[in-house]
């Protein structure tokens, strides 16, 4: 690898790594992307629901609210341009008993002031002739909510990024970033230790990103934030359902509850439940079986649980702990931190799939100010 300079260098191969590379491609820079594992989206992008999200649960004002109403009106777009498979095919948000028909309004009030106009209520007969086996006293339905085959989307960011010059260079981790003026020098793990000069470098790492953003001598404490790994494990269903719809619970602390998606293909899959880990641990235990199988069970009372097979797990860089409140994206720019040509990108988590393109929108934006 040569030390020519490169516009821009991306570090992190996935979803959002892959739009911030396309986008910059497109606007006629030089990019790079740099990408430890094997292939391109094999840790957060790979591992989770696949779901294209309607913008309901996020602060009103905050980065999630608005990319991801941006982000989706644009993936489906994008998706229908390009043949990427996907499906339209919207979501229940149930709820049993007074309480939880309460959340749902607040829910709706919510979605409603963050752009998100169209859910519809449902009582118990309507969800019946929609899902005939779920039980549940009231529902919203989300016609906005999708699915998509995030790996084939993945493959046509990277194809129209190279289409426009950019690279996509794998087994390469980044193991230094020294400010080198005009740009940076990018230390490369390897016996020779090869350096790859930047203008600019985006720090799209995902569950590494704080540790890339350490590597920067000059980056204020105050721009190191701690990232917290929050596991979520996935259980396939083994028969066949009659589901054609996404079932949500009612939220739950750290994340949206134990949910039932669908893949490209109709099969049923439940997950993911929240635990707090401390290190990137992919193994899903089987015994985990009988907690699913009682979350489904609110939903879903005739749910078979020896039919629930253990799947996958994924893990989201969250930069809120157990307890906290929920934190917002967080994108830090030379305006916010004072170090030129550098962008870090904090906390990527759900909705980051379906905020993919607004979020690399956003991120060009910030370089264009600071040019």
């Amino acid at each position: 690898m040569s030390a020519e300079p490169i516009d821009v260098i991306v570090i992190g191969a996935g979803v959002v790594g892959l739009g911030a590379a396309r986008r910059f491609a497109l606007a006629g820079q030089s990019v790079m992307v740099l990408e430890k594992a094997t292939s391109f989206g094999m840790e957060t992008s790979a591992r989770n629901s696949e779901v294209i999200h309607a913008g309901i649960y996020y602060q009103p004002g905050t980065l999630k609210a608005r990319l991801c109403v941006e982000g989706r009106a644009a993936l489906y777009a994008f998706c229908r341009n390009r043949g990427v498979p996907h499906r339209s095919c919207g979501k229940l948000i149930v709820a049993a008993g007074p309480a939880q028909i309460a959340e749902l309004a607040r829910i709706k009030v919510n979605a409603e002031t963050c752009g998100v106009t169209n859910l519809v209520w449902l009582d118990k007969a309507e969800v019946g002739a929609l899902e005939p086996d779920i039980r549940c006293d009231r529902a919203l339905f989300s016609p906005s909510t999708g699915i998509i085959d995030s790996h084939a989307y993945m493959l046509a960011l990277l194809g129209e990024a190279e289409v426009h010059g950019a690279s996509l260079v794998c087994n390469t981790e980044v193991t230094g970033l020294k400010r080198e003026r005009p740009g940076w020098l990018v230390s490369i793990a390897g016996e020779q230790a090869p350096v790859v000069c930047a203008r600019t470098v985006i720090n799209c790492a995902g569950l590494h990103a704080g540790q890339i953003a350490n590597m920067v001598d000059e980056l204020p404490s105050t721009h190191r934030p701690r990232l917290r790994y929050a596991r979520g494990c996935y259980f396939t269903y083994g028969a066949k359902t009659r589901f054609r719809h996404l079932i949500y619970p009612v939220p739950e602390p750290g994340g949206l509850g134990t949910h039932l998606t669908l893949d490209m293909a109709g099969q049923a899959r439940f997950g993911p439940d929240v635990e707090w880990v401390d290190v990137i641990d992919y193994v899903v235990a089987a015994n985990r079986r009988d907690k699913f199988g009682k979350a489904v069970q609110q939903f879903w009372p005739e749910v078979d649980p020896t039919q629930l097979q253990p799947a996958y797990a994924g893990i989201r860089p969250k930069l809120s702990g157990p307890g906290e409140p929920p934190a917002d994206f967080r994108i830090d720019g030379p305006t916010d931190h004072g170090v030129p040509g550098l962008f870090n990108l904090f906390g990527i988590e759900s909705p980051g799939l379906t905020s993919s393109l607004a979020l690399a929108d956003h991120v060009f934006a910030k370089w264009e100010m600071s040019q």
